[in-house]
């Protein structure tokens, strides 16, 4: 495509982009740490979403080193109930790689950044763009789609060559930002609102459809369902709390004992496999409700159980991997999303006794 077919679009969508970009604080910032952490947390995470998280884990960490030097569990703690924690080991690397080779400051350089933990290309051109006013392409799902519909380019060398022709040599932040900004607001996967586009008039997709905007299908991940019940064993006002390996999904954070029923497993099974990892017999038992959760590809139906432990003796539990909390106390740890969820329906059925 000709150089001067591309300079009327980026014009609008940079005009379009500062009349109607949403206020977000880090668009506020031009710290490159605090614009890394945006990017990181927005990762399969809606904006809404990320927020309270993201200004919370600035106040807790406002440096790099910051991060750096904090303890894991502690940090997985401010993280609880934002998902895909992987995310948040990997800032943890990134910081103590950033503060061991690079001065404490995150690099301005594309292959010095691929070389840390958790940045991968889109995230690596998103910081170079916004933060570091480079001409570097960030193509995430948003911008894939709307170039698949504004000029029909779905081929990844030619999108990023385009990407590139197209993006602003003064504002290239910018540029990326009103691209995506456009695909999370406006050119949506479904329903694209296309009478508030302002590269509409320009869209290949409308002139070859005027009645119907071309859909990107993306490949469908496979889900499986699977049954997942959790035990609330309590005892004298606290309940038992299990910590997840160190790798792994989900690792070392705390949790409500379960587990993945395999195939044709019942609910006795996990009864049975719950009382062998325990070296205290457990009494009564009830079912007062159940949650419905996704992690990874698995969509689960968790039924959650009350166990109540009448002993006196404090018998031993692995140190390091079970812990006697109070609810109160339990909403300060490093919990699963999951077991967040089923602590509030635990909550509300204690409240209901009273």
């Amino acid at each position: 495509m000709p150089e001067k077919n591309l300079l009327p679009v980026r014009k609008k969508l940079l005009r379009w982009y500062d009349d109607h970009k949403r206020d977000l604080p880090w668009r506020r910032s031009n710290d490159p740490y605090a614009i890394w952490l945006a990017e990181t947390m927005l990762q399969q995470t809606r904006v809404k979403t990320a927020l309270p998280y993201y200004e919370k884990f600035l106040k807790t960490f406002p440096t790099i080193e910051a991060l750096a030097r904090a303890p894991l569990p502690r940090l997985l703690r401010l993280w609880s109930g934002l998902g895909y924690y992987r995310r948040a080991e990997n800032l943890k690397k990134a910081a103590m790689q950033i503060v061991r080779d690079h001065g404490g400051r995150l690099p301005d350089d594309y292959n010095k950044l691929r070389g840390l933990s958790g940045i991968g290309d889109y995230t690596a051109g998103a910081i170079l763009s916004i933060a570091f006013d480079k001409r570097y392409p960030a193509i995430d799902g948003n911008v894939r789609r709307v170039f698949a519909r504004l000029f029909s380019i779905t081929d990844e060398r030619q999108l990023r060559a385009t990407v590139t022709r197209l993006a602003s040599k003064k504002r290239p932040g910018d540029f990326n930002q009103a691209l995506m900004e456009l695909g999370a607001t406006i050119c949506t996967p479904k329903n694209p609102r296309c009478g508030a586009c302002p590269v509409a008039i320009d869209c290949a997709s409308r002139l070859c459809s005027p009645a119907k905007v071309i859909e990107v299908r993306r490949a469908r991940s496979k889900f499986h369902n699977v049954t997942w019940p959790l035990a609330i064993v309590r005892r004298h006002g606290k309940i038992l709390l299990r910590r997840r390996a160190k790798d792994g999904l989900l690792a070392g954070l705390w949790e409500l004992p379960g587990l993945e029923l395999a195939r044709g497993e019942k609910l006795e099974h996990f009864k049975v496999r719950l009382q062998n990892e325990l070296p205290f017999p457990l009494m009564r038992s009830h079912r007062i409700g159940a949650i419905r959760h996704s992690i990874t590809h698995r969509r689960i139906h968790a039924p959650i159980y009350v166990f109540d432990d009448d002993s006196k003796d404090s018998q031993a539990l692995a140190r390091g991997r079970w812990r006697w909390l109070t609810p109160a106390e339990v909403r300060n740890q490093a919990i699963s999303s999951m077991t967040a969820k089923a602590i509030r329906i635990f909550a509300e059925y204690e409240e209901s006794l009273s």
